[in-house]
């Protein structure tokens, strides 16, 4: 027996009549008997014709057989049912269903739907910007984890033996909020703060549940902000981004200045970034919306005009909130937790569900009731918003496939170094795992796994070459510091923290050593192994220019304004 015409799959509205043909030679009268997928005889199926009203979705095949006790089997087919009426529906290609577009986020997951009738069933074929994609041949298009080249316009292909259809054309646009916080506390020539590192680590993790994906820096010197702030401005596209600044700064001839920590004493515009050639270069993306907020000092020399936001197109979306309006920033300091006065307020509102607008008015409202800066620091807002939004808001970025990927590229590049399982030769076995406190601040754990019963008394320290200098250790640091460097979790038995990672021009090795005592000889030994863990975080996007070196501060530290110091001594409160 050889079938010479197999059935074929067919997609079908509901209570559709349809008909599965099967055609076979052979000696003698041939014998036909349908089945359905659960292997039961199909009532009334014993032609080669079988005619059903499609219900739901079923598989079937078909049985030949002749009077010599041989048979054979069809091919399976299935006829989908899809649950729409179309009582006028004759067969042809026909898409029942359009594909919707989507707004997600980078990282999760994305599907496209299309679905349509056909006798035989239509092949899907699914095109992004035009161009076919290969793997992608079935009604559902699912992405697993999105990225930036994610992005871009889809459509698909319906075609069998008769016809091709097209869908509309529908466009997967990737949500991106990225923001840039910067903090200085370390100078060189002019007092240090406290409270930047506390503010920019509870504002990144605040911004961070708003979907945020955050760079946070310490202690850069006037080139390394300059080139964070490019890197920062090639990551933008029609996103929500976000800088911050917590530090040094002040007003000059109507420009708001932000001062590095290598500026020296007296310092000038030319040793510091204005912040007006920052909004004109985000404004100038244009962005859905750009968030500019100062924490710092900006009091007015005489004779100056105030600073003016001017977008550059109708559509800038700008906001810009400054922590004072002629007049000094203050930092709470009372030995524990250190934070600004603006940004205090600032991580109480920022989570509301409010344009962004409204969260600065609240945010103003409390500084203004502050009885410690009470008539001292007023919060100033302006903005060019010609629609209302929201940090919470989904942004449209369709249509800029290149773009986004080159600046998710530049985003990957901020790598996390993995953890590392090292066996010394004595049997011990030790875990090196890391964190990223800041996005130049790895905070690298030391932990003993296991050990095996000849050694005692073990104990494991960490040291790194190049040596990077600790930030954290020097005299004044408050205790709620201290508490963002310890990880609860992993129970470490040393830690190390790098700090200043973007002056790294070199690969990082950390130097592990083993201290034990050995049970029979009760002799002390050592074995140590390294670990090369490349130029981690933002130590790949190499933003030195040149080698900076920092005075020696003077140990301790004061309350402080954060700004204006080269012109009038700090006050304390």
């Amino acid at each position: 027996i050889v079938i010479v015409r197999h059935p074929v799959s067919v997609c079908v509205p509901v209570n559709h009549r349809v008909t599965l043909r099967v055609r076979a030679e052979g000696k003698g009268i041939l014998s036909y008997q349908w089945f359905s997928e659960d292997e039961k005889e199909v009532p009334a199926g014993t032609q080669s014709d079988l005619t059903i009203r499609a219900s739901k979705t079923h598989r079937y095949v078909c049985r030949v057989n002749d009077h010599f006790h041989n048979y054979v089997f069809s091919e399976w087919v299935k006829v989908k049912v899809l649950d729409i009426d179309k009582s006028d529906w004759q067969g042809e290609p026909h898409i029942a269903i359009n594909p919707k577009p989507e707004t997600v986020q980078v990282g999760t997951k994305v599907s496209l739907r299309c679905a349509a009738f056909g006798i035989p069933t239509p092949h899907y074929q699914w095109y992004r910007n035009g161009q076919p994609l290969l793997d992608k041949t079935s009604d559902i298009l699912q992405i697993d984890g999105t990225t930036a080249e994610h992005g871009g316009s889809y459509l698909c292909s319906i075609s069998n033996v008769l016809e091709e259809r097209w869908t509309e054309p529908v466009d997967i646009n990737i949500t991106d909020k990225v923001a840039l916080l910067i903090g200085n506390l370390n100078y060189s020539c002019h007092p240090g703060l406290m409270a930047p590192v506390m503010d920019v680590h509870e504002l990144g993790n605040l911004l961070q549940q708003l979907g945020f994906r955050v760079v946070s820096l310490l202690d850069l010197t006037r080139q390394e902000m300059m080139a964070a702030i490019d890197k920062f401005i090639q990551l933008l596209d029609r996103g929500v981004y976000l800088f911050y600044y917590a530090g040094h700064g002040y007003e000059h001839a109507g420009r708001n200045y932000l001062v590095a920590v290598d500026a020296p004493q007296p310092y000038q515009t030319k040793n510091c970034v204005c912040v007006q050639r920052v909004m004109s270069q985000m404004q100038e993306r244009q962005t859905a919306m750009s968030v500019i907020l100062l924490d710092t000092c900006r009091k007015y020399n005489q004779g100056c005009i105030p600073s003016v936001i001017k977008a550059l197109r109708p559509n800038g979306n700008t906001v810009y909130g400054y922590a004072c309006e002629d007049a000094e920033a203050y930092e709470v300091q009372d030995g524990g937790k250190s934070t600004g006065i603006f940004t205090k307020y600032l991580n109480k509102h920022i989570l509301q569900e409010a344009k962004v607008t409204h969260v600065l008015e609240r945010v103003s409202e409390d500084v203004g009731k502050d009885p410690l800066v009470t008539g001292k620091q007023a919060v100033e807002i302006k903005h060019t918003m010609k629609e209302p939004r929201s940090l919470k808001d989904k942004v449209r970025t369709a249509g800029h496939t290149r773009e986004l990927h080159l600046r998710d590229v530049c985003w990957r590049q901020a790598n996390l170094p993995r953890k590392k399982q090292l066996m010394f030769p004595c049997g011990v076995k030790v875990e090196v795992s890391f964190s990223a406190l800041f996005s130049n601040v790895l905070v690298a754990f030391a932990t003993i796994k296991a050990t095996p019963d000849q050694t005692q008394d073990c104990t494991v320290t960490l040291s790194s070459n190049p040596p990077m200098e600790d930030i954290f250790s020097r005299p004044g640091r408050s205790e709620d510091m201290d508490s963002l460097l310890i990880n609860e979790t992993l129970n470490p038995d040393c830690t190390l923290r790098l700090c200043s990672l973007q002056k790294l021009k070199e690969s990082v090795v950390l130097k592990v050593d083993l201290h034990y005592t050995h049970k029979d000889s009760n002799v002390r030994h050592t074995e140590s192994q390294q670990v090369d863990i490349g130029r981690p975080l933002v130590a790949s996007c190499k933003l030195y220019r040149e080698n900076h070196t920092r005075d020696k501060k003077p140990n301790g530290a004061t309350a402080q304004t954060t700004g204006n110091i080269s012109h009038s001594k700090s006050q304390q409160h």
